[in-house]
């Protein structure tokens, strides 16, 4: 467990000082903006399919670290994924973050494993799951969503 501490710390910092796909999108199908009350973090995900596939996934906002590296990984992990599995990967990042006993696979979650560290500080946990709901709602063409809903 100790090594994913580390990778944890790593991949957070990382990515929250070169977040990855950090700007708007112009052409986008899809945009839906989220907001964390507990801690001012909104972000804004932009989307853009082709067919049911996602071409581009980028985002925008203010955050802390854990949001905005969190918003990173997602966009790095689903660039190029099919809807149905962008829907999948959610539903897999809410039960890492969310549910005792779901132990993260490196192999499976590549980098997004690293996000359970969040999980020692339940308070934050809702700065990781930001992009997350904000995506889902993208998706299902609701503009707005907050981790309070």
């Amino acid at each position: 467990m100790h090594e994913l501490e580390e990778l944890y710390q790593e991949i957070i910092l990382e990515h929250n000082k070169r977040p990855r796909n950090f700007r708007s999108l112009d052409d986008h199908t899809a945009h839906a903006e989220g907001n964390n009350p507990m801690c001012g973090d909104e972000i804004e995900v932009f989307l853009k399919t082709d067919g049911d596939r996602i071409e581009a996934l980028t985002f925008q906002g203010e955050g802390c670290a854990i949001s905005k590296a969190s918003a990173s990984l997602m966009t790095e992990a689903l660039t190029g994924k099919t809807v149905q599995e962008a829907y999948a990967e959610i539903d897999r990042v809410m039960q890492l973050l969310k549910e005792q006993g779901i132990e993260p696979d490196l192999a499976r979650d590549g980098d997004i494993a690293a996000l359970t560290g969040v999980r020692k500080f339940p308070a934050r946990i809702k700065c990781a799951t930001l992009a997350w709901h904000a995506l889902h709602a993208a998706l299902k063409g609701e503009g707005n969503t907050s981790t309070e809903e």
